[in-house]
């Protein structure tokens, strides 16, 4: 077959750092679900590991969640460089690689073939052209279009709803992702060494996209290390830092799970995965089965790095991105005030939709004024009103649900803030974050939370732009019988002029 040294020599060309056009540079990601890996950020992933794993021949490695082929691409040039010394001839060792030690499961047929083509150089493993000896096409990378499992109408493993877009039969794809699928007994006979990949970060089924789609990468990293392994290392949503939809539990098996040795966060998605809008921004870990200690954490914004600090991931209930944030966070937390959590309502606090529009502009002493979408105003009747009836005739503070968040700084963190007066009420679109006897208090109330400082503790436990009432965790509940500053708040934390400097270049000044 002559084709094939010709494939071999291209392999052996990208090892020894030839410049090649890398198609995997530039190709477009398939959906916001399965956001591909772009070669030199899986480079930083696995440079990670130990050097000693790319001189071990009996180490087994597995991408769970394979698309372009692209992690096991990397490593692949990385053992043909580091088991020189083991298999001097190069296709020996070649063969022993792609063979024995590199296994994919792809996410879909179509990235099956995609990773085949990226490691084998042929998206069949038995074709002519393929530079690896395999007497199947599927070679080690695998996909099989399985079924969703539905007990009381919810996948058991991925959570999808039945009779959704997703519950179809076995002429489409039904993304019911095999790594994740896997039965007990499939789980019992794998054995791994080391599981790297970028998993899928969403389930979408027509019902919601963004923070509202359902999150699905968490099942990676939970059965991972139900298998394991020597080493782990993921690249996902930073969205599990303050947990959230799906995430709480997640979260509380992270941050004590003291086996993550490093966290490489980008707040900003874009400086990972250019044109892709991830909410939250991403990050990428190493977990150690044999390390126990704290956790080395670098957050990196346009590229640069933050100094790296060594710290507990559990200090405190959810994950602090920003290493300059826990001397200022542990200065609030010593006075052990009450926070604004206890003031704030839940979500929907008078029941109505954020969408909700049958309303009137005509008022009179039966009706009740509302705040709605689009900064929208009208009246309804007094007696639509069911829920939290005794927040009607108090002076309250409305703050938009949806913040200003987007990973670049300095922003906003905040939507926008109205002072509401007696006898008026809000849809879903506002959170009612507080209740006072007077207006002055209210107004009082309004400038505090548009202070940076303040915005600064609500951005530490707002991953997405979606505020709730634990967001405000970590904000001092003070008296609002006076006007509170920037300037007077940071007299009364200690805040260094460094830690101020530090704030404000997270946090904008609102004009």
């Amino acid at each position: 077959m002559e084709s094939k040294p010709k494939k071999i020599n291209l392999f052996t060309r990208l090892i020894k750092g030839g410049h090649i056009p890398d198609i995997l540079d530039c190709i477009a990601n398939l959906s916001s679900d399965e956001v591909f890996t772009p070669p030199d950020l899986v480079d930083k992933i696995l440079d990670l590991l130990p050097e000693e794993v790319w001189h071990d021949k009996n180490l087994k490695w597995l991408d769970p969640a394979c698309k372009t082929g692209i992690f096991l691409r990397q490593i692949a040039f990385r053992l043909m460089n580091g088991l020189k010394n083991e298999f001097p001839d190069e296709e020996e060792r070649r063969q022993h690689i792609f063979k024995n030690m590199l296994y994919g499961i792809a996410l879909t047929d179509l990235t099956a073939l995609m990773s085949r083509r990226s490691l084998y150089t042929s998206k069949f493993a038995n074709g002519e052209k393929s530079i690896a000896d395999f007497q199947d096409e599927n070679g080690n990378i695998r996909y099989d279009n399985r079924p969703h499992t539905y007990q009381n109408g919810s996948c058991i493993y991925c959570g999808n709803k039945e009779g959704s877009d997703l519950d179809r039969d076995e002429s489409r794809e039904r993304h019911a992702y095999n790594f994740i699928h896997l039965k007990e007994e499939e789980l019992q006979n794998m054995k791994f060494d080391i599981i790297v990949g970028n998993p899928p970060y969403q389930l979408s089924d027509g019902g919601g996209t963004g923070s509202s789609a359902m999150p699905i990468y968490q099942y990676f990293v939970q059965q991972a290390r139900r298998l394991e392994p020597k080493y782990m290392s993921f690249i996902i949503p930073s969205r599990w830092f303050a947990g959230g939809k799906g995430l709480d539990g997640f979260r509380e098996e992270i941050i004590h799970d003291h086996r993550i040795r490093k966290i490489y966060d980008y707040p900003d998605a874009n400086d990972c995965f250019p044109g892709v809008e991830i909410k939250g921004g991403v990050m990428y870990f190493i977990w150690d089965k044999n390390y126990d200690g704290d956790c080395e954490i670098t957050t990196i914004i346009a590229n640069e790095e933050s100094m790296s600090i060594k710290r507990p991931l559990d200090e405190y209930d959810i994950f602090v991105r920003w290493n300059n944030a826990i001397p200022i966070l542990r200065k609030v937390k010593s006075r052990n005030e009450s926070t604004l959590d206890e003031m704030v309502s839940s979500r929907r606090p008078f029941d109505f939709n954020s969408n909700f529009k049958d309303f009137d502009q005509i008022n009179n002493p039966d009706k009740v004024k509302i705040y709605a979408m689009n900064g929208k105003t009208g009246f309804i009747p007094r007696t639509r009103v069911q829920s939290n009836k005794s927040m009607i005739d108090t002076n309250k503070v409305l703050m938009a649900k949806a913040g200003s968040i987007n990973g670049k700084y300095p922003n906003n963190v905040i939507g926008s803030i109205i002072v509401a007066e007696p006898g008026s009420i809000c849809t879903e679109t506002f959170l009612v974050v507080g209740q006072f006897k007077t207006n002055s208090e209210a107004e009082n109330y309004a400038k505090y939370l548009k202070t940076r400082f303040v915005r600064f503790l609500l951005l530490l436990r707002t991953p997405t732009q979606n505020m709730s009432k634990s967001c405000f965790a970590f904000v001092p509940n003070l008296p609002m019988d006076r006007e509170w500053t920037d300037e007077k708040l940071y007299t009364r934390y200690n805040i260094t002029p460094e830690e101020q400097e530090f704030i404000e270049s997270l946090v904008k000044e609102l004009k």
